[in-house]
């Protein structure tokens, strides 16, 4: 029960990161909703396809959109009247990422799949939905900038494999792989981390 909540926690959070984004564009409310579901779900989507599974686990479990509309509503409503406070977004959003880059491994793994699949299906997990939104709203995505994001998840889902691989304990297997995409992703907003940039004018990375 207690994991079902935190992900519904994270699905919130996604989805009012992504009814931030379409608010800053200018969407009417349908739109918000659009981006907010796409922003929350879209990376387990994408996974469920990857991986043949069915039903979709929202087709199974409609509490995820339930929850994701009331997120977006509650944005649109709150950001008449207030600022939305960012620095806490990213930070339950960083917790949102390391969740569902753990939760995507497991479901990866119980497919038998390879440890390199595992990592690419988790890191699709966490982070897929927010590519898409960038996408939608005629963005770069985030996770193809110099931003520290998909990196997390990507760190996070090999130390998940490697874990298992050499046979740890499940829980704190999944524990170290959340802690480290949620401490990666803290350096970054905090420490100002960043991936150096590539030109392609004789200029060295940044």
């Amino acid at each position: 029960m207690l994991l079902y909540l935190l992900e519904l926690f994270g699905v919130a959070v996604f989805a009012i990161s992504g009814a931030l984004v379409a608010a800053r564009k200018h969407m009417d409310p349908f739109g918000v909703i659009v981006i907010a579901v796409v922003t929350a779900i879209g990376g387990g989507t994408l996974r469920d396809v990857l991986l043949d599974r069915h039903p979709i686990f929202w087709f199974e479990n409609t509490a995820y959109l339930v929850v994701i509309i009331a997120a977006a509503v509650f944005t649109m409503i709150y950001t008449r009247h207030r600022t939305a406070p960012m620095k806490a977004l990213l930070i339950a959003d960083a917790f949102g990422l390391a969740l569902f880059t753990v939760s995507g491994a497991q479901i990866a793994e119980q497919q038998g799949l390879p440890g390199i699949i595992v990592v690419l299906m988790a890191t699709i997990t966490g982070t897929a939905g927010g590519m898409l939104r960038d996408m939608l709203c005629a963005e770069v995505p985030l996770i193809l900038r110099h931003e520290i994001y998909a990196t997390t998840s990507l760190a996070g889902a090999a130390v998940y494999v490697a874990g298992k691989y050499a046979e740890l304990d499940v829980t704190a297997v999944a524990l170290a792989a959340m802690v480290t995409v949620f401490a990666l992703r803290m350096a970054a907003i905090f420490l100002g981390w960043h991936q150096p940039q590539f030109t392609h004018d004789g200029k060295p990375p940044v």
